[in-house]
């Protein structure tokens, strides 16, 4: 008894389902949000990765020139 009454706080299911449609427009705006974001951090860490295998054979290089 005690379970649903503390579920009926949280949960409500409108009995006019075009209560709906806010919650998915606002929904599916996020989730392209969150997709465009996680791939902007995807480009630019491929970006981070190039600038650092780049840095490293210039060191490699460095080192090779240093130690013949």
């Amino acid at each position: 008894m005690f379970e649903q009454y503390v579920l009926a706080l949280f949960l409500y299911f409108p009995e006019d389902k075009s209560e709906y449609i806010p919650a998915a427009i606002s929904g599916s705006i996020f989730l392209i949000a969150a997709i465009f974001t996680m791939r902007f951090i995807i480009k630019v860490s491929k970006k981070q990765e190039e600038k650092a295998k780049m840095l490293e054979e210039q060191i490699d290089k460095q080192t090779m020139t240093k130690g013949s």
